[in-house]
């Protein structure tokens, strides 16, 4: 047996049974036999060398090394009881602080998403890391990873929160001066802002063919490369050309008028937005509180989108 298995060896039997002056009763509140109860107390009053019980055929009483080891039992059993009710509400209602990380792309639509939900649970706090790093969930005791894209790390659990779409954007001033496409095959004349991807290749457009329903890459050339997201957006909104991002990072603008969304009836979807976390926290109030939030906010979102 470990020290630390016989830290608690017969421990709470004690507490019982001086507490009840009987072995019989407090068998009966741990739901075990008498006998259990007494060879347990036996074990730990050999384990310490002292006797904490003095037991007559008629009555059961405490000695007084029991009542001193007594007195310091009863606290740590009320530590423990109090540790484990607490652990317990933590399954049952959201509470604490809960750590979540996501790219910067995602960064602004999640911390509004966030506002929401502290109205929600007010007893949650949250951490928000930024980065486009790939974090050890566990290791660094991150609570919920919110990414664009299908999940890689099969460790993990993933819930879908939504699809947006590719749209492809460009200011009134560029447009003033050069028609809109009518087709995607038309980019071929325009100034084009492609982003670059972890690899240092710029990425494609991407549309729907005619039927909508097969994705059609088409290359694009122009006067900036970038591998952040929002600069795209910047240049867009500085007259510098076309840019093709997800809709999210420019719905404000289109509302506003300062970007004109082209070719919308061949935008195709964009890579879905997941939920990831793992496994031992899927029992977390805290984070199945989160997660179903975002499922529900963002799916609410695609649903405005397709209408």
């Amino acid at each position: 047996m470990s020290a630390t298995t016989q830290l608690f060896d017969g421990i709470l039997p004690f507490v019982r049974v001086a507490e009840t002056r009987s072995f019989r009763r407090a068998a009966e509140t741990l739901g075990v036999t008498t006998a259990a109860v007494s060879k347990s107390v036996r074990r730990l009053e050999t384990d310490l060398g002292v006797a904490l019980l003095v037991r007559t055929s008629r009555s059961v009483s405490v000695t007084p090394e029991g009542e001193a080891f007594l007195a310091a039992c009863r606290d740590a059993v009320g530590v423990l009881g109090a540790a484990r009710a607490a652990a317990q509400e933590s399954r049952r209602k959201p509470r604490g602080e809960v750590h979540l990380t996501c790219s910067p792309i995602l960064g602004p639509l999640l911390v509004r998403a966030l506002g929401r939900l502290v109205e929600r649970h007010p007893a949650l706090t949250f951490r928000l890391t930024i980065t486009d790093r790939l974090l050890r969930l566990v290791e660094e005791r991150i609570d919920v990873a919110v990414r664009l894209g299908a999940p890689e790390d099969s460790s993990l659990l993933g819930r879908p929160l939504w699809t947006p779409r590719w749209v492809t954007v460009a200011s009134p001033r560029y447009l003033a001066t050069h028609p809109a496409p009518a087709t995607p095959a038309e980019l071929a004349e325009h100034a084009c802002l492609r982003f670059v991807g972890p690899n240092g290749r710029p990425r494609a457009f991407t549309f729907l063919d005619r039927d909508r329903r097969t994705p059609l890459t088409v290359p694009v050339d122009g006067p900036l490369l970038v591998d952040h997201g929002e600069r795209l957006v910047d240049g867009a909104l500085a007259g510098m050309g076309i840019c093709q991002v997800l809709d999210f990072m420019v719905e404000d603008a289109i509302a506003a008028g300062r970007l004109v969304e082209v070719l919308a009836p061949v935008a195709a979807p964009g890579p879905g937005v997941h939920a990831l976390f793992a496994r031992e926290r899927s029992r977390s109030a805290n984070v199945r509180a989160t997660v179903a939030f975002l499922a529900e906010q963002l799916g609410r979102r695609a649903a405005r989108t397709d209408r």
